[in-house]
């Protein structure tokens, strides 16, 4: 039977459970248990994927073509596998598989309530995961806040479960947040009490709370938590801000955290391999180089909107011992006068993905400006709809060029809706979603990447490459050098007579991990190092 730890916030939301949980599952991976992590979010969407960046950051898109909370790419980057659509449950998707039932009459029936009908149902997902992934250790991640009404069914949910298992195969992980008072210098634990006080309400009494805050806690103050949340001295723990999250499981580890919790589970502790973890967050703290990256969109005041293409260019930066200062460039402005030669100062422009037409004509423009200028391009998902639309407009001739999600009536449809989306009404879950295959044509720059011929990657959009169109689009110079074998639909677009332009119609920064890059942005970050390098105020004396 798994081990199981439920991680709860109190005080105030994003304090970084999902961090947490992650680390939490790298050392007790690196110690050579098998782990998955579980996300519970309490709101009514049955999943991520009509949810605006602005209010829920990206939509991050399993294997298995599930849209899901950002958490799970914290997840799947720290423990360096693939997870499921298992890995993310959200409230509305729990009440749609409960009223399921009911129709079909599986309750003989009862009255359908919240207990036991969806308790039971939220339960019945944590022992799923766990036989899923035949997982020796299950973490599970409670969004929102203790002493939020939409959490309530999920704390009864783990307590019922807590009461239902050994006492010695559950733990309670309660995430709070200590303040500082500058004025005084004092880290004030009263709301860490009330929230601890909070959660006891629920019938939950924590084994372990992890304490954050904007500087390191001392002993006293971390005694005086356990004192008053009883709980023992050694599981307190300190979680200050760090200068990068990737060496959370290091600092959890140093705190001797996973020793404590085999302790609570009764079974032996292990010595975590942390050694090639360590050299990564060395080579990140001290990078030999620096390149520049503008990163073209509209979320550009909420980077968690681009949150898995910003690690995914990190990854890529440490790899090549170059720390890469990433801009986030507000593609309206683009259009003004004179606004596109500002993109001079940047070793590489990354156009990411994106839905409307909003900023579009801007993207087009600094497509145009990368490939006039040489500047080393990548797009993604848009990013090759926007580099393709700039190609024919400005070397095919063809000036109404355009995508028919921003102009249903263009004479040019050089980007189309797929056949298969055509007649598709209801929004969600519906896009041409998770893991498809490409082949790869040999000689082009995205085979000297991939250096493979057959690879998958994450899809998640309606909209493709017009194959009306190839013919004109090749003889100018573009060449698409990955087609999906069974719809014949482009999946990479490169130009030739450049050094570095290339866009694909999956995204490829939701396979990327901290400790194995993902080589198309591995190449990217070489190309605009190698462009940097070429700037003649930077050549070397």
């Amino acid at each position: 039977m798994p081990k199981y730890v439920f991680v709860t916030g109190g005080v105030m939301s994003s304090l970084g459970k999902g961090i947490v949980s992650s680390s939490i599952g790298k050392i007790f991976e690196a110690m050579g248990f098998e782990v998955t992590i579980l996300k519970f979010d309490p709101y009514l969407n049955v999943d991520a994927g009509s949810q605006n960046p602005y209010q829920h950051g990206e939509v991050f898109v399993t294997d298995d073509g599930a849209e899901t909370d950002l958490d799970l790419g914290h997840y799947e980057r720290f423990l360096g596998k693939p997870l499921s659509k298992a890995n993310n449950v959200t409230t509305g998707s729990l009440y749609q598989a409960v009223l399921a039932k009911e129709r079909r009459g599986d309750f003989l029936g009862a009255t359908v309530q919240i207990i036991p009908h969806l308790t039971q149902e939220i339960k019945s997902r944590i022992v799923q995961v766990g036989e899923l992934t035949k997982s020796d250790i299950v973490i599970v991640e409670i969004g929102g806040t203790v002493g939020d009404i939409e959490s309530q069914p999920f704390l009864e949910a783990i307590r019922q479960f807590g009461s239902e298992q050994k006492p010695e195969d559950v733990i309670y992980f309660h995430l709070t947040y200590v303040p500082l008072l500058r004025i005084t210098g004092e880290l004030k634990t009263k709301p860490t009490q009330h929230s601890v006080q909070e959660l006891r309400r629920t019938g939950i009494k924590p084994h372990v709370i992890g304490c954050r805050s904007e500087v390191p806690i001392s002993k006293d103050v971390r005694a005086k938590i356990a004192l008053f949340c009883d709980v023992d001295l050694e599981h307190v723990y300190s979680l200050p801000d760090l200068d990068t999250v990737y060496k959370e499981p290091l600092y959890l580890d140093e705190q001797g955290l996973a020793s404590q919790m085999a302790k609570l589970w009764n079974i032996l502790p292990r010595q975590a391999d942390l050694i090639n973890w360590k050299k990564l967050v060395s080579t990140y703290m001290a990078p030999k180089n620096t390149v520049k990256i503008g990163m073209i969109g509209k979320y550009t005041k909420l980077s968690d909107a681009y949150l898995s293409v910003n690690e995914a260019l990190k990854h890529a930066g440490i790899a090549t011992e170059n720390k890469v200062e990433i801009e986030w460039v507000d593609a309206e402005t683009l259009t003004a006068p004179g606004e596109v030669e500002k993109l001079s100062k940047y070793d590489g422009l990354l156009v990411p993905g994106g839905f409307g037409y909003r900023g579009i004509e801007g993207k087009i423009e600094a497509a145009r400006y990368a490939r006039e200028n040489k500047i080393p391009y990548l797009g993604l998902c848009l990013g090759l709809q926007v580099m393709t639309i700039e190609f024919a407009r400005h070397v095919c001739g063809l000036k109404n060029a355009n995508s028919t999600e921003f102009v249903p009536e263009t004479p040019e449809p050089v980007v189309d809706t797929m056949a298969s989306q055509k007649f598709i009404t209801d929004k969600g879950g519906t896009m041409r979603l998770g893991s498809q295959p490409c082949v790869i044509e040999e000689g082009t720059l995205a085979y000297s990447i991939y250096n493979t011929n057959k690879i998958q990657e994450r899809h998640r959009h309606r909209l493709e490459i017009n194959n009306e169109y190839k013919p004109v689009l090749q003889e100018k110079g573009m060449v698409f050098s990955g087609i999906n074998p069974t719809l014949n639909l482009v999946e990479i677009g490169e130009i030739t007579n450049h050094p570095f332009m290339i866009g694909v119609q999956y995204h490829p920064e939701f396979k990327s991990r901290f400790e194995t890059p993902h080589p198309l942005f591995l190449a990217f970050i070489k190309a605009a190092s190698g462009f940097r390098n070429k700037k003649p105020e930077q050549k070397l004396i």
